[in-house]
């Protein structure tokens, strides 16, 4: 068998084609998500907080010196970390509620009782009907 066979094949697989559909709606999510903490969490936050940008918050180690072109700034920003510690709070959040949401439905499922295979359901009857006759 050929290595473009093989790998064919191994596409073909529905799981890899179901974890690249997962991987491509996980970045457009990321994008809602990064969207949703910018412009809907953080400005509220910065208004309570006297109107400050989180993403604008940094410890300054060593500034820029004045008599350079380059940028010698060197700064642990760690407003940007808030935003994406934000960030990934929305996510686990929304991915623990779509967990806990299909584990209510397995659940379910499990719990309702399985209809009798054809075969069960014949022998069902034939007892049944022996049980009446004397």
């Amino acid at each position: 068998m050929g290595i473009f066979s093989e790998f064919r094949e191994f596409i073909a697989r529905g799981n890899v084609i179901d974890l690249a559909v997962g991987v491509i709606i996980g970045a457009s999510f990321n994008k809602i998500v990064d969207s949703l903490v910018n412009q809907v969490v953080m400005p509220p936050i910065g208004l309570l907080t006297g109107g400050m940008d989180f993403s604008k918050l940094e410890w300054v180690l060593r500034a820029d010196d004045p008599a350079t072109k380059a940028s010698e700034l060197v700064a642990i920003q760690y407003g940007a970390f808030i935003n994406t510690l934000i960030q990934f709070l929305i996510v686990a959040w929304v991915v623990f509620l779509l967990i806990k949401g299909v584990n209510a439905l397995r659940r379910q499922q499990e719990e309702a009782p399985a209809a009798p295979s054809p075969s069960e359901a014949l022998l069902t009857e034939i007892r049944d009907l022996l049980k009446t006759k004397p």
